[in-house]
């Protein structure tokens, strides 16, 4: 039951307090998670951002979840993702019951313009952290360097293009690395 408790209030504080969406909260994730609690690995964490981006859900309560499964099967990964989900549902509940023009006072509008910019830092932050542990070869390389030239290309020129488009793409790119490097892996072995 303790790690009941302290699941959902470790998730809970980090939904609390980190403002941008699951990627701003990845880095704050991987914190907690890995660092401090240590309740699951740098690899984990690597393996979980991945299949939480591809499954149907917000990435920071896939992580969520899967965290919490891994530390407490199912009653874990339910307290983990209610955890999560409550405080921005009831942030945002507040909101719109008591605030009609929330945005209008002139406070708030600064604070969330200040709040843009911390999220940037804070994806920014996630993906420099990710990228120093990998074990870069060529190849990784080349993927990261060609993903995020092509990203600043569509962001630049506002160029229209589907995720499922991009996400088919990185399936075939990393399907096909898998194969070759099963081929010349058996090729070596003398298979």
């Amino acid at each position: 039951m303790r790690i009941l408790a302290e699941l959902f209030l470790t998730f809970a504080g980090i939904g609390a307090f980190t403002f941008g969406g699951g990627y701003a909260m990845l880095s704050l994730i991987e914190h907690t998670c890995v660092e401090k609690k240590k309740w699951i690995t740098h690899d984990e964490m690597m393996n979980i951002t991945v299949i939480a981006e591809s499954t149907p859900g917000p990435i920071a309560i896939n992580c969520a979840t899967y965290v919490g499964y891994k530390k407490g099967k199912l009653p874990g990964a339910i307290f983990a993702t209610f955890g999560m989900i409550l405080p921005s549902f009831v942030i945002i509940y507040l909101i719109s019951v008591f605030f009609d023009n929330f945005l209008e006072i002139t406070w708030i509008a600064n604070a969330f313009l200040g709040i843009k910019a911390a999220v940037g830092i804070l994806i920014v932050d996630a993906a420099v952290k990710m990228i120093k542990k990998e074990k870069l070869n060529a190849f990784k390389t080349v993927i990261i360097v060609l993903t995020f030239t092509a990203m600043m290309i569509i962001n630049i020129f506002s160029v229209n293009v589907s995720s499922l488009i991009i996400m088919l793409i990185a399936a075939i790119v990393g399907f096909s690395a898998f194969l070759i490097k099963e081929k010349t892996g058996k090729e070596k072995s003398g298979q």
